[in-house]
């Protein structure tokens, strides 16, 4: 997160998921809340999580996208950012980015290429590759 922040003033990182069913697999259960565990010892950092539904398909994930598009929103109403950092290629937040730069903040996003879609990044500030090399400076340094 150091490397995003380009020394600018953190105030929270949010991380979205959703838990494992514990009954489906209990050993990736187990390891995935211990990760969780980890994770919320880390200062100004919440887990904040969603659910997983069976669907014919397979599992879905549901309610982390909705979650974070209003945590983002809640926030920029009540002016607790300049600045929003979003790590996700999902374009379903291209309006949500949008509607939070009308309230004159700025969104950046970071994302890996194979998985980014166009319209997130049209609605964007600026962007930050999740390439080889951000990620060697980062695991490496």
């Amino acid at each position: 997160m150091e490397k995003l922040r380009a020394g600018r003033r953190l105030i929270r990182t949010y991380y979205y998921n959703a838990p494992v069913n514990q009954p489906d697999n209990p050993t990736q259960y187990q390891d995935q809340q211990k990760f969780f565990a980890r994770l919320a010892d880390i200062p100004y950092f919440e887990v904040k999580l969603g659910r997983l539904e069976k669907r014919p398909g397979g599992l879905v994930e549901k309610g982390v996208d909705l979650t974070m598009a209003v945590d983002m929103l809640r926030a920029a109403y009540g002016d607790n950012y300049d600045t929003a950092i979003l790590i996700t290629g999902d374009g379903d937040f291209a309006y949500v980015v949008q509607t939070v730069k009308d309230r004159g903040k700025h969104v950046e996003n970071a994302f890996v290429r194979a998985g980014c879609s166009k319209a997130l990044r049209n609605a964007c500030d600026a962007f930050v590759p999740l390439d080889q090399e951000f990620l060697r400076d980062i695991f490496f340094s």
